[in-house]
């Protein structure tokens, strides 16, 4: 992997790296990819996928909607500086 692209990750997540941290993450990103080649040759045409390992059941409770404490849309953008279509207008936030 070239060091360009860790740079230009690093600046999409706005994450300061020094010369040695780049080094790092090349030589990082470098072996994952390697690990991700190695599965890809892997033979997996009669392996049933597994979902779930541990066999434990979600023991939370079913969604249910709170009409009191719920807000309708007129309601959630009634202090809003600026709406379109029913939605908030905000900021840009990343600029490239």
């Amino acid at each position: 992997m070239k060091t360009g692209i860790v740079q230009h990750i690093a600046q999409l997540a706005q994450i300061p790296l020094t010369p040695h941290e780049e080094k790092d993450l090349e030589k990082a990103f470098d072996e994952t990819l390697k690990v991700i080649d190695t599965l890809q040759e892997l033979d997996v045409k009669n392996v049933e996928p597994t979902h779930q390992l541990t066999g434990l059941v979600n023991i939370v409770r079913e969604d249910q909607i709170d009409d009191v404490h719920t807000l309708t849309q007129e309601q959630a953008l009634s202090n809003a500086k600026l709406t379109h279509n029913g939605f908030f207008v905000v900021d840009q936030l990343i600029e490239q």
